[in-house]
């Protein structure tokens, strides 16, 4: 997954996103240890100091703990983690279903188009296989 940061909004709010989008999803594993500032920012694109501003906060909330000269290293928590993943889903589902409203859809045709949806996505996937 590429850090694709946009002008419209802050980036070190955007950092944060992608690091935790970065632990939900798997890429980083609990307990893992994380890249370097250096390393992180380089990837990002991004100044050292937005980074560490970044970790920090999420050091803060406990998703990330550093060891004294060993590094930083994603939580073993993996009740916060699957915790943080379905707060973020819903998040992600509440936006949908606002955007769906602006359109004129119904909670109940928005779930009929996500399931007719969902079918031709695993007919495409199926046929790919």
């Amino acid at each position: 997954m590429s850090w694709n940061l946009k002008p419209d909004r802050p980036i070190y709010s955007q950092l944060l996103e992608y690091i935790q989008i970065f632990i939900i999803s798997g890429k980083y594993k609990p307990g893992e240890k994380l890249p370097s500032v250096r390393d992180l920012a380089e990837e990002a694109s991004v100044n050292p100091n937005t980074m560490q501003k970044a970790l920090a906060e999420l050091e803060r909330v406990g998703l990330v703990y550093t060891q004294r000269t060993n590094g930083r290293f994603i939580t073993e928590d993996e009740n916060m983690i699957r915790m943080l993943k379905e707060n973020v889903a819903q998040a992600q589902i509440r936006e949908f279903f606002d955007n769906m409203e602006l359109l004129g859809f119904s909670i109940q045709e928005s779930v009929q188009l996500i399931i007719e949806t969902g079918k031709e996505r695993q007919n495409e996937c199926d046929f790919k296989m």
